[in-house]
């Protein structure tokens, strides 16, 4: 079935590539929800319509990895990487908190019209949320890139183990547009998928591991 495009945003007959994922809401480009459906031997939606970016040890961090899904149509969407502490160990989440400041909650965001207008802007380094564990852990996922805050994913607050068991889908963090100028530019800093695996096994064989 071919892939088709809609007008909204959707993406229709994804269901034959292994995960559906489809693009809907008031601003044409916001709402993203993707639904895992299992078919054997066939690529996912993610590994043939995006291209992944990674931002590895964030702040110095050692092994707070953080993956960016990269669509055609500019959108990106801010995910842990599988090697990320939080999905590596399995940890148990407590609590996922989008209210960075007094005066910023993520979950306040709002875009209108065909040019996302109203949606906050974020640098590489802005927080998108705060992620508590119960070992007492705390990480705070940022967005890597610059762009406007399309939507976060608010599905997290009352189902923490999506980040955990679908990190690159239903577990997602965030939607961010870059600007149009800086749709090409936005990635640069950024490791390709080789890159990125060339440093997770390069951390392996190191003894002790950093993480």
């Amino acid at each position: 079935m071919a892939v088709v495009v809609r007008k909204t945003g959707s993406i229709a007959g994804a269901h034959t590539l292994g995960i559906r994922c489809s693009f809907e809401s008031r601003a044409g480009l916001g709402r993203i929800s993707m639904a895992a459906v299992q078919e054997s031997g066939a690529p996912s939606v993610i590994d043939r319509y995006f291209t992944r970016w990674y931002k590895t040890d964030l702040k110095n961090k050692p092994c707070e990895d953080h993956c960016i899904l990269q669509h055609s149509n500019r959108i990106c969407v801010i995910t842990l990487a599988e090697s990320h502490p939080i999905v590596q160990q399995g940890k148990k989440i407590k609590s996922i908190n989008y209210q960075i400041s007094a005066n910023c909650s993520r979950l306040q965001n709002k875009v209108s019209g065909k040019s996302k207008r109203g949606g906050q802007f974020l640098t590489e380094f802005a927080p998108l949320c705060r992620i508590m564990c119960a070992d007492g852990e705390e990480y705070t996922i940022c967005s890597c890139i610059r762009g406007r805050l399309l939507e976060v994913n608010e599905d997290l607050i009352t189902n923490s183990d999506l980040l955990l068991e679908k990190p690159s889908t239903e577990g997602y963090i965030a939607v961010v547009l870059p600007k149009f100028e800086e749709s090409k530019s936005v990635t640069q800093g950024l490791l390709t998928r080789t890159e990125y695996e060339d440093i997770v096994s390069k951390r392996q064989s190191s003894t002790p591991e950093p993480c």
